[in-house]
């Protein structure tokens, strides 16, 4: 065990008493294992420890013994996951291939619930949301940072992440297309100078580290979110003109990889076995849909029914080779069903439809507010979820429902701090820097009263 595992141990096994006696503390150390993935950053034995587990468990007995309030707050959302659960758990006994690995990845995709709706409890502020969001914007800052000047120094290798959910190059980009709107908009949100120039060199760096996976899905999805940052700035026409500038900088130092790599998306699946194997995946998925329309096929068991709809891949299971859906949508829809497909989109279209009725809210008091920026931030990372999605098997990806949760909780926040009789002052509401004047002389919030 080196001095790095060492120090790594020391640091996690510290926080240990301060995530039983604070469970807040726990779900920070937990989302920074789970997205910064630092013990991946270690070499010995420490790397192989489920200190994610020892966290959580701390984090849940120190709820139960010191905290003690609702485990998750009313909310449609909320709801919506539970009946996830529900439903997906109701599919797996139904397939026909039912074992212990199949049984343990239900229970993880319990957890990553479960974590989506204790959020919803235990962040009750808006300090505690703010440290929740710097905790994920910093974990995808370091890798955007540290796999971007890496890609400078040593040419342009293909990236791949530090392991786990985030070990393949398509994964990572992904994971790091949804972390873009949590670095830019806090960005935005700080109020040191030398901080916001951080952000801005980790947000261009991060977007440097997409390119470098050669991910095509992560090129798109990250396309669209920075489509979805311009769309919904102040500045929306000098947004958009910078875009242009920096496609066209882009274009002329584009390595020659990257380019023969983007460049399969114009010629078409039949130049490219990768985008044929998608494709043909999505078939068969529609194929298991229409067998099986309720309840799928059986959670996590798409491969051993691929072979059922293509017998002809019998041999090539044999030795070992692998099919997904490549599409979390249609992982969902073909494992767990219709019913469960149709909770899974009313998630999405729900979560969304609350970010957009927060922000409509708030723009009708406020020229610029915290409020708009983090609804904004929330939704592009959704959004650059679901067109990501669209190419990658990722329907349990723990960070999709996390930020679901943290929107719910975001709402909640938002709107208490809207009703509120009393207009703080700057300092008091940070980012609230600017009340429209005729609003404040001729039409008071309600419940206010000037002095």
């Amino acid at each position: 065990m080196g001095i790095r595992d060492l120090c790594f141990l020391a640091l996690i096994v510290g926080t240990f008493p301060w995530c039983f006696r604070r469970p807040f503390v726990g779900l920070l150390v937990f989302s920074l294992l789970a997205y910064m993935r630092v013990q991946d950053l270690t070499w010995g034995s420490v790397r192989y420890m489920r200190f994610s587990m020892y966290v959580a468990l701390l984090m849940f007995m120190g709820w139960l013994v010191f905290d003690r309030r609702a485990l998750m707050i009313a909310d449609l959302r909320n709801y919506l996951m539970v009946a996830l659960i529900v439903l997906v758990g109701i599919s797996m006994p139904l397939g026909d291939y039912v074992n212990e690995y199949v049984t343990r990845r239900y229970v993880d995709f319990c957890k990553m619930i479960l974590i989506a709706l204790f959020t919803t409890s235990l962040v009750d502020s808006r300090k505690r949301l703010d440290t929740l969001c710097w905790v994920i914007c910093i974990s995808f800052a370091f890798y955007g940072v540290k796999n971007g000047l890496f890609g400078f120094i040593r040419g342009n290798p293909i990236i791949r992440g530090p392991g786990g959910l985030l070990g393949d190059n398509n994964d990572f980009a992904l994971a790091l297309v949804m972390g873009l709107p949590f670095i830019h908009y806090l960005g935005i949100e700080a109020t040191n100078r030398r901080v916001k120039t951080a952000l801005k060199a980790a947000f261009l760096l991060t977007i440097w580290t997409v390119i470098l996976t050669h991910s095509r899905g992560g090129a798109l999805a990250m396309g669209v979110t920075v489509m979805v940052i311009a769309w919904r700035s102040r500045v929306r026409v000098l947004a958009f003109a910078g875009l242009a500038v920096g496609g066209l900088v882009f274009l002329l130092i584009m390595p020659d990889t990257y380019k023969e790599r983007m460049g399969t998306l114009k010629k078409g699946a039949e130049a490219d076995s990768s985008a044929q194997a998608r494709i043909k995946s999505w078939g068969i998925a529609m194929q298991m849909i229409r067998a099986f329309p309720a309840f799928g096929v059986g959670f996590n068991q798409f491969q051993p029914n691929y072979i059922k709809f293509d017998p002809r891949t019998v041999k090539e299971y044999k030795y070992g080779k692998t099919w997904v859906a490549h599409n979390s949508f249609l992982q969902i829809w073909s494992e767990s069903g219709t019913i469960a497909f149709a909770v899974y989109l009313a998630l999405f279209g729900s979560t969304l439809f609350l970010l957009a009725r927060v922000r409509r809210e708030a723009a009708s008091r406020y020229f610029t507010s915290w409020i708009s920026n983090y609804a904004s931030m929330f939704e592009a990372s959704l959004i650059g979820f679901m067109v990501g999605g669209m190419f990658l098997n990722r329907g349990h990806f723990d960070l999709v429902y996390h930020i679901m949760g943290m929107s719910v909780v975001f709402a909640r926040i938002a709107r208490a701090e809207m009703r509120s009789p009393v207009l703080h002052p700057e300092r008091g509401v940070r980012g609230v820097r600017v009340l429209v004047k005729r609003d404040f002389e001729r039409k008071p919030l309600p419940g206010f009263r000037p002095a």
